[in-house]
């Protein structure tokens, strides 16, 4: 099993990335609470990863912290909850917001993420509050990896990048438009950041 994975980052169009080790480019699927945290371009970076085998393809994730792997390979262990699904939770709140959000019986914001319905919020209500103490009293990061600016894209890919995440994520083309030009402002230069906004105010909302 690929537990770890330590390279450069050569390409990252949410929710993928690519990262080269050894002259080979590993394709991983990363939650947005990761594709936050990732350096720029042709820098160095490392994650922690789960291997998924299925019949029809190898698939492998990523995460900046050990806390959102363990909560990912939890999630999945769920009736009902896939790989994507599982992606798509991790999306919208780290392991330390989702652990908050069972302990508070807060059913509203999980079924505020795509895909997943009441039935769904209500079980992984049930079944995962006996692993809070997991994800609380983890600390903050593994690597310790800041996100530096990685430098200024045109608006229209800015605007475009984060739609396409948001539909990657399950969100409809047309939800996906509202949401971003929702939380657009001209004080964002990163598509990252119009992602997070509009994940935050779907959880809200």
């Amino acid at each position: 099993m690929i537990g770890r994975i330590r390279g450069i980052l050569v390409h990252k169009q949410a929710p993928l990335i690519l990262v080269e080790v050894g002259g080979v480019g590993y394709e991983l699927q990363v939650p947005m609470t990761t594709l936050f945290q990732l350096p720029a371009l042709g820098a160095e970076v490392s994650l922690v990863t789960h291997f998924v085998v299925r019949e029809d393809a190898q698939l492998l994730y990523g995460f900046a912290e050990e806390a959102d792997r363990s909560l990912f390979r939890q999630l999945i262990k769920v009736s009902g909850v896939g790989p994507r699904l599982a992606l798509t939770i991790l999306s919208g709140m780290d392991a330390r917001s989702f652990a908050r959000c069972v302990q508070r019986d807060d059913i509203s914001s999980l079924v505020a993420l795509p895909g997943v319905g009441k039935k769904t919020a209500e079980r992984l209500l049930v079944e995962m509050r006996d692993k809070l103490d997991d994800w609380l009293l983890r600390p903050d990061g593994v690597d310790g990896e800041s996100t530096p600016d990685a430098g200024l894209a045109p608006y229209t890919d800015i605007v475009a990048d984060a739609e396409g995440a948001l539909i990657a994520l399950g969100y409809k083309p047309q939800e996906a438009s509202r949401m971003v030009a929702a939380v657009n402002e001209d004080s964002v230069v990163q598509s990252e950041e119009l992602i997070r906004r509009a994940l935050k105010a779907a959880v809200r909302a």
